[in-house]
């Protein structure tokens, strides 16, 4: 944008009252847009050994027994990303109803075995709707209505069934966050993700006191419902003696971006207003940045398995966290031993060695030529920052973020999880190199955020701006550009400590569409899924 345009913008802004944004975040937004975002430069994948970290059976108990000390002394929290909306659970089904009103069970098998994608899923979610834990609820909520679940089944009257259990008049989930779907089925009766959720916290973030420590973030117009259910969790388990400091929070308006079009000027609706955007989950940078805690295990909210498989999650969950805290110790001797006026070259060396088989970082090459006070201050910077240990698990064909060494414009290089956005697949070398990772990140992270003298780091400052999205999106038909912020564990902790460590597969049992409920992690051991 031209300086005049710039100055309009700028007086404009200035003028609206309710702006939650600085305005020079925005006109850094703009500039953004301009210069576009630059491609990660990937150097090689991370892999056991070579970034990776295998942890032996014979070291598991150590680590635990420290991550258990820790959690005694209330030190932990659970951090779950929980504002994913319901509706993308069911686009396949509700695809398939938009296209028929009046979807039939034959109309249905008829589509399917044509090849629609909309139509098999819909027909298979049907096929086993008695395997979902919500199936005696919506079978509850039909009769009250006069109508009886099994009959409609009989009678193939698709479409009926699946408005019922996404539009308000049944489950309503369409109009619901995914964390208050009933996920898993119990005889004493069936869980959402929310409460799997608040039973993992009880194993991992409540220590002897049984108070358990969370901090769930949720879209505001879900806060109603979302409290009402933890409500009727606390009264529940309150009886067994736990108690709970479980808060909530939104992402701030403060973390919207601007949007533009395609000549990169403020799009505005048709009231002429400019429209902003939420940022994406790198928005919730800030969200953890206000808790100010201290030990933090991030997990996502549709990340959970019933109890029969939920000891794998927990002897892993602790064995990151143990790992971190064990790390975290030494960090804090050693920033506080440079700190000493007679801090010798032996510890200089010690340091230098801790570095490189921990964070596998090659010091830079003037380094050696430095006297021993700037060798000293140049180890307590690169020591001085908030700490992540990451489980990554085998890549099965899963979509998302994995493990690299990324190569900086110095040459320096740096563990990441990266996006497939974030790198050019145009590029031969860079897609040969994409292709070659073995691992996947599952968003299972333990984050140690205060310093070696008790005091939280701010975590804005360890966020690379330069590594958001640019994404184009369309509003009431108008192309627009889209800015995505620099993704909370891609870019938003691109300067932390960085560690990856290898966890089961069974440790990773998301769901992104309803029928993934259906897959045997998630099914109580002698159900059978029909085809």
């Amino acid at each position: 944008m031209k300086k005049e345009e710039l100055l309009v913008l700028k007086n404009e802004l200035a003028d609206d009252e309710e702006l939650a944004i600085p305005i020079d975040t925005i006109l850094k937004q703009i500039e953004i847009f301009e210069k576009g975002v630059p491609f990660m430069k990937l150097a090689r994948p991370c892999t056991i050994n070579e970034g990776i970290k295998k942890i032996f059976e014979s070291e598991k108990k150590n680590f635990i027994n420290i991550f258990n000390e820790v959690l005694d002394r209330g030190r932990v929290l659970k951090f779950v990303p929980a504002s994913g909306a319901g509706s993308r659970m069911f686009k396949k089904q509700l695809a398939a109803l938009s296209k028929n009103k009046d979807l039939s069970l034959l109309k249905l098998t008829e589509s399917s075995n044509q090849g629609d994608k909309n139509s098999e899923a819909t027909l298979e979610f049907i096929k086993n709707i008695e395997l979902f834990a919500f199936y005696d609820e919506l079978k509850k909520l039909l009769l009250n209505k006069g109508r009886d679940l099994d009959d409609l089944i009989k009678k193939g009257k698709i479409a009926e069934i699946i408005t019922f259990v996404t539009d308000e008049s049944g489950l309503n989930y369409s109009n619901l966050p995914k964390g208050c779907f009933l996920f898993h089925y119990y005889t004493g009766g069936s869980r959402t993700a929310f409460e799997e959720h608040l039973v993992e916290a009880m194993n991992y973030s409540a220590g002897k006191d049984k108070v358990v420590r969370a901090h769930f973030t949720i879209s505001p117009e879900h806060e109603e419902d979302i409290k009402k259910l933890f409500d009727s969790l606390f009264e529940k388990y309150s009886r067994s003696g736990w108690k709970f400091s479980v808060d909530f929070s939104f992402q701030s308006p403060s973390t919207d971006t601007i949007s533009v079009t395609s000549e990169n000027k403020p799009f505005r609706d048709e009231e002429e207003n400019i429209v902003f955007r939420p940022g994406g989950h790198g928005a919730l940078l800030k969200n953890l940045n206000d808790l100010k805690s201290d030990i933090i295990l991030i997990k996502n909210i549709d990340n959970v398995v019933p109890d029969h498989l939920k000891d794998k999650t927990y002897e892993y969950k602790k064995l990151l966290g143990g790992y971190l805290v064990s790390l975290q110790q030494k960090i804090f001797g050693y920033i506080h031993q440079l700190n000493e006026d007679n801090a010798s070259e032996n510890i200089i060396d010690e340091v230098i060695n801790f570095i490189e088989n921990e964070f596998g970082k090659v010091l830079s090459a003037d380094f050696n030529s430095k006297i021993l006070n700037e060798k000293k201050n140049y180890l307590i910077n690169f020591l001085n920052r908030p700490l992540r240990v990451c489980g990554m698990v085998k890549n099965e064909g899963h979509t998302g973020g994995g493990p690299f060494w990324v190569e900086d414009e110095n040459g320096n290089l740096t563990k990441q999880v990266v996006e497939g956005a974030q790198v050019d697949l145009s590029n031969e070398n860079q897609l040969k190199i994409f292709k070659e990772t073995t691992h996947f990140s599952p968003v299972d992270f333990a984050c140690g955020v205060k310093d070696y003298q008790g005091d939280n780091f701010d975590l804005n400052k360890f966020s690379n701006p330069e590594t958001g999205l640019i994404t184009k999106k369309s509003k009431n038909g108008k192309e627009l550009k889209a800015l995505e912020l620099p993704g909370l564990w891609n870019g938003g902790m691109y300067y932390w400590l960085t560690v990856f460590i290898e966890v089961p597969i069974i440790t990773f049992n998301p769901v992104k569409e309803i029928n993934d409920l259906l897959k045997p992690e998630h099914q109580p051991p002698d159900k059978k899924i029909s085809n």
